[in-house]
C-alpha cells in the first residue's frame, strides 16, 4: 500500500468515524426523548432506559454508516482541497481513477463493517433491548391484533394472547382443520413452555373435538404439543423485518412459504440485508463527484449540506421503493438493489462530467 493510499484512507476514515459518532449521539438523544414518556411504568427506571438506548446503538450504526461515509468523505476531501493537498495530488499525476480506486477500498471496508453489524450484532442487540423493556414495563410481545398474535402451522391456526420475553405463551388457542377446511378441533391452554425439538408443554388444556354428530370436550392438566412453531420464530415478533438477521429472515421466509403465507415484506428485507452494505461504496463514489479540485471551489458548509441532502435522498428513496415494492408486489431483489445502483450510476456520471470540464 502506497503512502498516498494510506494517507487518504486514514484521513477519510477518521472523519467518517467522527461523523458516525456525531450521528449516533444525535439519534441516541432522540431515543432518550422518545423513551422518557415510559419512565415509571413497572420497573422501567432511568438506568434500564439508558441500557435500552445503548442496545439500540448497533442498529443506528448499521443504518447510518452509508450516510457517515458520504459526509465523512465529502468533508475529508474538501479539507484536503482547502489545504491544496488534493490539488497537488492531481497536479502531480494522480488520476481520478486512482483516487476513485482508493475510495472504493474505503467503501468496501465500511461495507464489510455494515454487513457484520447488520447480521450479527444489531439484530441481537435490538431483541435484547425489546426484551429488557418488555420485562421492565410488564408488557406483552407483538400484540398485532386485539386478539393477540396469529400464526399458521400446516392446517392449524394458532392464536396467542400474550408472548412473554422468555418465549413462553399465555392464552394459547389452536384451531385445527381437515383437508376440506372443516373445523375438527379447538384447543385452549392457559400457558405453554418450549421443551425443545419442536415440543411444547401445555398446561390446563381444554380440548373440543368436533364431529358432524357431536362435540366432545376433554380437560388435561398438561400435555405435549408438537409444532413447527419454535422460539426463534416467535423471537421474530420482537423486531421489525428490517432489524432481523439474514439467517432469521431465511428461516422465517421458509416457514411462511411452507404455510402458504405472503413473504414479500420479509424477502425485501432479506435482499436489503444483502445489498444495503454496498451503499457505503455508492456513497464514497458519490462524494468524489462533489469534491472540489482546488481551494477556490471548496466550501465546507456547502459540501456538508450536499452530503446530508444526498444521504437523506438515498434514505427516503430506499424506503419509498420498499413500500411501493410491497404494495405492487415487485421483485424483492430489484427493490433492494435499485437505490444503491441508482446512486452508484449517478456518482459515476457526475464524476465523469466533472473530469471532462
Amino acid at each position: 500500500m502506497s503512502l498516498l493510499t494510506r494517507y487518504l484512507i486514514s484521513r477519510i476514515s477518521l472523519v467518517t468515524l467522527f461523523t458516525l459518532l456525531a450521528l449516533v449521539a444525535l439519534f441516541s438523544f432522540f431515543d432518550i426523548i422518545n423513551e422518557a414518556g415510559d419512565l415509571g411504568k413497572g420497573s422501567y427506571t432511568l438506568g434500564i432506559m439508558l441500557v435500552h438506548v445503548l442496545l439500540q446503538i448497533p442498529g443506528h450504526i448499521y443504518e447510518l454508516l452509508p450516510l457517515a461515509v458520504l459526509i465523512g468523505t465529502l468533508v475529508a476531501m474538501s479539507l484536503l482541497a482547502s489545504g491544496s493537498e488534493y490539488t497537488v495530488m492531481r497536479a502531480s499525476g494522480v488520476s481520478l481513477l486512482r483516487v476513485g480506486s482508493i475510495l472504493v477500498q474505503i467503501g468496501l471496508v465500511f461495507a464489510l463493517v455494515t454487513l457484520l453489524m447488520g447480521e450479527f450484532i444489531a439484530p441481537k442487540a435490538e431483541q435484547e433491548a425489546e426484551r429488557l423493556k418488555i420485562r421492565a414495563t410488564r408488557s406483552v410481545v407483538a400484540q398485532q391484533f386485539n386478539s393477540g398474535s396469529w400464526m399458521k402451522d400446516d392446517r392449524n391456526f394458532i392464536n396467542v394472547r400474550e408472548i412473554l420475553p422468555d418465549n413462553s405463551l399465555i392464552g394459547l388457542r389452536i384451531y385445527s382443520y381437515d383437508a376440506d377446511l372443516r373445523l375438527t378441533r379447538t384447543r385452549y391452554a392457559e400457558r405453554g413452555f418450549y421443551l425443545g425439538d419442536g415440543s411444547w408443554r401445555l398446561e390446563k388444556v381444554q380440548d373440543s373435538d368436533i364431529t358432524p354428530e357431536r362435540i366432545v370436550r376433554s380437560h388435561h392438566d398438561a400435555l405435549v404439543w408438537k409444532s413447527v412453531i419454535r422460539p426463534e420464530i416467535l423471537s421474530v415478533l420482537l423486531v421489525v423485518p428490517e432489524q432481523m438477521s439474514g439467517l432469521n429472515l431465511v428461516a422465517y421466509i421458509d416457514h411462511l412459504k411452507n404455510n402458504s403465507q405472503k413473504t414479500s415484506r420479509y424477502e425485501i428485507a432479506l435482499w436489503g440485508k444483502i445489498f444495503y452494505p454496498l451503499a457505503c461504496l455508492s456513497m464514497a463514489l458519490m462524494a468524489l463527484a462533489f469534491t472540489p479540485v482546488n481551494r477556490r471551489e471548496g466550501n465546507l458548509g456547502m459540501q456538508l449540506f450536499i452530503g446530508i441532502l444526498i444521504g437523506l435522498s438515498f434514505h427516503f428513496f430506499n424506503r419509498l421503493l420498499g413500500h411501493l415494492g410491497l404494495l405492487y408486489d415487485w421483485w424483492p431483489a430489484a427493490v433492494a438493489i435499485v437505490p444503491t445502483l441508482t446512486f452508484l450510476a449517478a456518482g459515476a456520471v457526475l464524476t465523469a462530467r466533472r473530469e471532462r470540464r
